[in-house]
């Protein structure tokens, strides 16, 4: 039987609430990737060059620490991964979570919150995190309604 995990790092709450509606729609496990440093507003202004988010992310090599989780990661075959969209592609705090885990033979299906721009790069850059996964871009879900979720997660 299939098992689907929706797993989501969420800076502000919004890619939190996008997760919630798809984890539901999907009837999926839910799973937040927190940070073990939580982010605070000055760490999140990307307009500071020497911000966290700014300085992990012209370093595509730093690897953000994940809080704890007891998350069997062997029960499921899909997961659903989402997280806002940083400088163009995922915050390398969604590398430490597929490198936390042996994902091969799963498929990742992404999706995103984003205040513009697209995935970018984004599949290319995690796909070494993920070595032997199926990364597949999925959808900017920015301002998506209940019911624009549910026909998104039947195309899966």
């Amino acid at each position: 039987m299939k098992k689907t995990l929706v797993a989501f790092f969420s800076a502000s709450g919004t890619t939190k609430k996008i997760a919630e509606m798809i984890a539901e729609a999907a009837n999926a496990d839910l799973h937040e990737i927190a940070p073990k440093v939580l982010y605070t507003k000055d760490d999140l202004n990307w307009m500071n060059k020497k911000s966290r988010s700014s300085i992990e992310m012209s370093d595509k090599s730093i690897r953000p620490e994940i809080a704890d989780s007891n998350l069997d990661m062997e029960s499921y075959n899909e997961i659903i991964l989402g997280f806002p969209i940083w400088w163009y592609v995922a915050p390398t705090i969604i590398n430490t979570f597929l490198e936390k885990y042996d994902l091969t033979g799963r498929k990742i299906v992404l999706f995103a919150t984003s205040g513009g721009s697209g995935f970018g790069n984004t599949v290319k850059e995690l796909q070494p995190s993920a070595p032997g996964a199926e990364i597949v871009e999925g959808k900017l879900l920015n301002r998506a309604n209940k019911q624009e979720i549910e026909n998104w997660v039947k195309t899966l």
